[in-house]
């Protein structure tokens, strides 16, 4: 069964983000992928902002980024970049930590004028780690989530579909890039 990291840079539990993440999440498990969910607002903070690598969290966190063929990454924009709390994650990545691995972004925002923050604020990142099938994701204004008063959230049926799409993709390239022997993947063909 294939592996999928999700890592979520929100801070808080009841962030909109968790809508995303959510829908996400339950389809990839109905494709019969493994999630394994890496949540900021979980990890030991202190740890995070030290990067203490002897952190029994802080390691699983790297174990389970390490034995996946995919990464997504979910966070708010926060100030036209992805949050803290997502780059204190990242942070604890080895160096290569993202080579070989296909990475889908996922934002949400006030406003699409956030869009470019996947562009210009993650991407280069991701590449510092060794990323280099970087997919195009999928960027989320907040009033397309509604929080629902007995739990969990609703989508607006543009966003399901934009996130199916990304989905789509995602599973398209993970049985690609599978075909690919180990030694070639994150090298240009």
């Amino acid at each position: 069964m294939t592996k999928i990291a999700f890592i979520a840079g929100s801070p808080t539990q009841g962030s909109r983000l968790f809508g995303l993440t959510q829908y996400v999440e339950d389809r990839l498990v109905i494709a019969g992928y493994e999630i394994e969910f890496i949540s900021a607002a979980d990890l030991p903070a202190e740890d995070l902002l030290r990067a203490d690598f002897n952190s029994p969290a802080i390691k699983q966190a790297i174990t389970v980024v390490e034995g996946a063929a995919a990464v997504i990454m979910a966070s708010p924009v926060y100030k036209a970049s992805y949050s803290g709390a997502l780059k204190t994650i990242l942070d604890i990545l080895p160096q290569k930590g993202l080579q070989g691995k296909v990475v889908l972004p996922l934002f949400i925002g006030g406003t699409i004028a956030h869009l470019l923050a996947v562009d210009y604020a993650l991407k280069p990142v991701i590449s510092a780690l060794g990323g280099t099938h970087i997919l195009n994701g999928v960027f989320a204004v907040d009033q397309w989530i509604t929080r629902l008063e007995l739990g969990g959230y609703d989508l607006t049926e543009q966003l399901r579909e934009r996130l199916d799409d990304a989905l789509n993709e995602l599973q398209s390239e993970l049985a690609r890039y599978s075909a690919v022997p180990a030694e070639r993947q994150g090298q240009a063909v």
